[in-house]
């Protein structure tokens, strides 16, 4: 019968991971036999606890296991809240953006001359800026949250602003068209 290997018996004692009859199995020894090793050699069984929690860091480390953190109602709240926050002050940023170019957009088809030629090419773009200015206008009411106002007047300006830029220019004059003989404007 071949000697056991009293060191890796002693390494997986004192490591705690297993049973001394486990152990015993693995190492092919008698429990009894391990029992009277390590009270002969004062073997304790110290290294248990250290063991656990270098298992449980690996397997945090490998994804196996989801540490659960203990947070309070009110912790989960203010980290929800201030998410929801950061979210809300991008949207108003960005949408501080977007209404420069809106306006910007809006000065320049105010002071675009309206001809026969460039009526169609231009409905697209008044049609596309009007589009801009609505969503414009229901994103910052969603970004402050005044979704509960009435919109209904501003989107009925909105509404018949575009009809009037659709058939004519912004103030509700039919389009300009060009006087063949004389090259002047007039309108129609």
């Amino acid at each position: 019968m071949a000697t056991p290997d009293w060191e890796a018996i002693e390494a997986a004692y004192r490591a705690g991971s297993l049973s001394i009859r486990a152990i015993g199995k693995r190492y092919h020894v008698s429990d009894t036999a391990i029992r009277k090793k390590a009270i002969q050699r004062h073997w304790l069984r110290d290294l248990t606890d250290k063991v656990k929690t270098a298992t449980h860091i690996q397997l945090v480390r490998k994804g196996g296991l989801h540490v659960p953190t203990v947070r309070t109602e009110a912790d989960i709240i203010h980290a929800a809240a201030d998410e929801a926050a950061s979210v809300v002050l991008s949207h108003r940023i960005n949408l501080a953006g977007w209404r420069q170019i809106a306006a910007n957009l809006r000065g320049f088809l105010m002071d675009t001359v309206i001809t026969e030629d460039n009526h169609t090419a231009l409905a697209r773009t008044f049609s596309a800026g009007v589009d801009a200015q609505l969503k414009l206008i229901k994103g910052e009411r969603e970004a402050y949250n005044l979704n509960h106002a009435t919109t209904t007047g501003t989107d009925n300006a909105l509404a018949q602003w575009m009809k009037e830029l659709a058939e004519g220019d912004a103030h509700g004059n039919r389009p300009r068209s060009e006087n063949k003989t004389s090259g002047s404007a007039v309108a129609s």
